[in-house]
Parts: structure tokens; sequence; C-alpha cells
């Protein structure tokens, strides 16, 4: 599950938690949590691409009660997509790995465990993010480059892992918020539809594994509507290794906006 993360009362644990980092070093990318920060000066990791092309992508799977039923979907529309998973999940359902990556889907990681990595060090957040590209690779015979963090919340310690492990932060710039139990086929696509546009990154679930029961199914009933949009904006719909690159603002433009925003919640 990607929903928001409320991340106050974390921070006061943090010091404890992660006694190897600054507190500040350590908590400072969790700005990028705010999506239209994050779209307006962290293109690439919002995950923003080519104008005329929709990056469609899914959450906390493998899940053999319902991700088949988005690779049935998907193949009835001749769409391929990129499928972040956890590594846990990934390990119960090799066959399943393997069949999304057999449908020429691109594969990510979502950590091996969906926990918030706010509160994890540098040491457990490498491992955690070892243990999920290595049994992947293992499965698929193919190591993955892309990671998406739990909740979207990156840290300094997360970042640091993903350099070392050859690993690219790819967040997003549209969801459905369809993990909850009230979630419907009608507002996915609406919520979704209302922040899409040519370059963007779609979210959705394949798995209730840390959703509400069954929510999956609101994604599933939205996804068609979904693709129908795209086609009627005339974007291509594809996985994020079709996406392209955007133009990136300036790394110090970055770090300045950063730094505004957490003097402001000071």
């Amino acid at each position: 599950m990607t929903r928001p993360l409320k991340t106050t009362p974390l921070l006061t644990a943090v010091a404890t938690a992660v006694p190897a980092v600054p507190a500040t070093a350590h908590c400072a990318p969790v700005v990028s949590t705010f999506g239209p920060l994050r779209n307006r000066f962290m293109p690439r990791l919002a995950g923003q691409g080519r104008a005329d092309h929709v990056a469609l992508t899914f959450d906390d799977g493998p899940d053999p009660k319902s991700t088949p039923s988005f690779l049935h979907l998907l193949a009835a529309r001749r769409v391929q997509a990129t499928f972040f998973l956890l590594g846990s999940e990934a390990r119960r359902s090799p066959d399943l790995v393997r069949e999304i990556a057999a449908a020429g889907h691109e594969i990510g990681v979502h950590g091996w465990a969906h926990r918030p990595l706010l509160l994890r060090g540098p040491r457990a957040t490498h491992t955690d993010m070892a243990r999920a590209r290595d049994t992947v690779a293992e499965i698929t015979g193919s190591r993955p480059t892309l990671f998406r963090p739990p909740y979207g919340v990156m840290t300094g310690s997360a970042h640091q892992a993903a350099r070392r492990l050859g690993l690219t932060p790819v967040l997003w710039t549209c969801w459905g918020e369809d993990w909850t139990a009230r979630a419907t086929p009608e507002s996915v696509h609406r919520t979704v539809v209302t922040d899409l546009y040519g370059g963007g990154t779609v979210l959705l679930h394949d798995s209730d594994r840390t959703s509400a029961p069954g929510a999956w199914r609101s994604a599933l009933g939205a996804l068609p509507r979904i693709l129908d949009t795209c086609e009627e904006r005339g974007y291509e719909a594809g996985p994020l290794r079709d996406h392209g690159c955007p133009t990136s603002r300036s790394a110090a433009a970055v770090q300045r906006t950063a730094t505004s925003v957490i003097r402001a919640g000071e």
C-alpha cells in the first residue's frame, strides 16, 4: 500500500531509530512525499516522462488471488505496465513473478516488507532493499533497477542504499486512492483522471496485502476506464521503461525548495 504516511508522530522517534544518521539528513527527503512539490521540482523522482505517454504502475503484489486478473485485463488491452513487488510476496509466489515477467511487464521492487523507512536506519534500509532486489533477480534472472518506497516516503538512508544497489527511486504524479474499503471503480477513475496528464505516472494497487480486504477490486474495475481516458486524450499507456526522461530542475533548486519546506515546518 502506498497511502499517505502520517509522519509527524513518528519524527520524535527518529533520533532513537536511526542513531547513526543525523536526523535532519535522514528526514529531509521526506519533503518529496508532498506531491505538488515533487511534481514541480523533482520530475525524475515523480516519474514524469514524455508528453505523449502515461506510465502505468502497480504496487504491493504479487498476489495469487488478484494479480492474475490484472494480467489478464492488461493482456486483453495489449498494455504493459510496471509492477513494484514486495520481496516477501515475491518469495511466496515465484511462479506468479515469472508470469509477470513473461508477459513483458517491467518489475521494480517495493522493499522486502511494507514498513515505513523513516524509522529504519542505514543498515536495515539497505538490507530490506537488497533482499527484495536479489529475490526478484533470483526468480526472474534479471536484476530490477527501479524502487518505490513503502508509503512513498524516501529517506536519506533510502537514497544512499538505492545508489549502492543500482536502484532508481520512482514515485508517481497521480493515484487512485484505491486502498480503502470505500473506494469504488468510479471513485478510483475519477481520482486518477483529475490529475492525469501526458508524461505522468499512475499509481494503482494489484493487491490488498496491506490495504482494506478486497480493495484491489476497485482498481481492477477502474482500469479499463483509465485506459480509455488515456486513449481519448492521445496518451500511450505503458511501463516506466518506455516513459522517457523529463527535463529536471537543477539540484540546487531542489535543495533550496526542500530546505524552505523544512524550515517552514519548524
